[in-house]
């Protein structure tokens, strides 16, 4: 892994010299060349090392080397991608060669060493738990208008290969996070107090509520739904689970002793969301009207929704 960052301690910044520097050599590995001076104090004239200024180190080099691990995801063509292990320092390993090489002489020179951070997701968990169906909804939309579309396939594409665990709740916001314009989100028609309004996010309802009744289908738990102030053309009176950063949420308990898998997709006029699990899962299904087969007033004549679901 290479590095070009030198780091220079808050602390130190009025040295001359640095205090600590990461090089890499020819094998790829991080090694660490250390200012043996800049980290003493002189204690009846015997030099120990300066615990505070070692600590502050740990955590700088802790932040700057962590590197977040990837899950295991399946791609548009149903295809697993494979898992990429992150890395973090080992704290107590680089302590403890710390002072083994500070008391030694000549240059203080030693490998840094590093912890493998291993995904929640793997390509073996996937495969289990893509096995078995156990809900799914569909509901449909106007794919004209192109920035309501936009938000949809964003909050489609956050929820999607989301695995959640056994008495783990999900929290749709904490999973999409904050709609903002620098995340692509555009402004688009939404219900404030019973009226119609334009906002940033505007659209990412139709995915929750979308997901509400797949996940209620399944028989999972639901912790935390709320319904619009007035009714929405995607789905059935009282099936909608309105959501808003910092408002409503919508939250549910996997109730269940085995992963579960969201799948979502947004195609044009369309949006699906499965819910899988593995072969041995023993669940509950709870009965959920379909959408309409008529389509929704917003949606307009041409709109292709007749594109098979994945």
């Amino acid at each position: 892994m290479s590095y070009s960052w030198i780091l220079g301690l808050l602390l130190l910044a009025q040295q001359n010299e640095v205090p600590f520097r990461i090089t890499n050599d020819n094998m790829g590995h991080s090694i660490a060349n250390v200012q043996r001076e800049l980290y003493t104090v002189n204690l009846l004239d015997m030099p120990i090392i300066d615990t505070g200024r070692l600590d502050q180190l740990t955590n700088e080099l802790d932040k700057n080397m962590y590197r977040k691990p990837i899950n295991a995801t399946i791609n548009a063509e149903g295809t697993i991608v494979k898992e990429i292990a992150g890395s973090r320092l080992n704290r107590q390993a680089f302590v403890e060669q710390f002072y083994e090489h500070y008391y030694r002489e000549g240059p203080m020179q030693f490998e840094v060493p590093q912890l493998s951070v291993y995904p929640k997701v793997d390509s073996e968990l996937l495969a289990n738990i893509r096995v078995r169906p156990i809900g799914y909804y569909v509901t449909y939309f106007n794919s004209n208008n192109k920035y309501r579309y936009t938000n949809i396939k964003l909050a489609a594409q956050a929820i999607n290969n989301y695995v959640v665990q056994p008495n783990e709740t999900f929290s749709f916001n904490r999973v999409v996070g904050v709609r903002t314009r620098g995340k692509g989100y555009m402004p688009a028609k939404i219900i404030v107090r019973g009226e119609f309004s334009e906002g940033i996010g505007g659209g990412i309802c139709q995915i929750s509520s979308t997901l509400y009744n797949a996940v209620d289908r399944a028989g999972l738990k639901i912790v935390e739904r709320y319904s619009h102030s007035r009714s929405v053309p995607y789905v059935p009176p009282g099936r909608d689970a309105t959501v808003n950063w910092g408002g409503p949420d919508f939250t549910f308990k996997n109730n269940y002793n085995q992963p579960i898998l969201i799948r979502a997709q947004a195609l044009p006029g369309r949006v699906y969301v499965s819910i899988t699990s593995s072969d041995v899962i023993n669940y509950k299904p709870r009965h959920v009207p379909s959408a309409s087969d008529n389509l929704p007033e917003e949606i307009q004549a041409g709109t292709n929704v007749g594109q098979p679901v994945p």
